[in-house]
């Protein structure tokens, strides 16, 4: 779900709000192993649940590092790039703009690019 989310804004300006969304998720979370061991100290709450996984310290994964909770700030901003007011795909003359579109989002592995058409046969 947050990865999804953070797929679906990442064309805006977001990395603040990818930020405070990382935050909020690990106070949430913090807050909840508090409460799921109340005589536990915070040191024995942290070496249980959150680990430092790669550069990322505090991740919130399991013993083995197998599964980890994704962070909203990993997703890269992707600018969305605005067609042509001119561009017109019915019209073979602006073919080599759509291709050369359809090449950048190819290369860009963006989800979904290769059942994307740009032209009706």
């Amino acid at each position: 779900i947050i990865r999804g989310w953070a797929m679906y804004h990442r064309h805006v300006v977001a990395k603040a709000t990818f930020s405070s969304i990382d935050f909020y998720i690990w106070r949430m979370l913090w807050r909840w192993a508090c409460r799921r061991h109340p005589n536990k100290g915070a040191r024995w709450i942290r070496r249980r649940y959150f680990r430092a996984n790669g550069g990322q310290s505090w991740d919130f994964s399991t013993e083995d590092d197998k599964y980890s909770l994704v962070r909203a700030a990993a997703v890269s901003i992707k600018r969305h790039a605005k067609i042509s007011a001119l561009a017109n795909p019915f019209d073979p003359t602006w073919d080599s703009y759509f291709a050369r579109r359809q090449n950048a989002k190819y290369t860009a592995g963006v989800p979904g690019a290769t059942t994307w058409r740009w032209r009706m046969a």
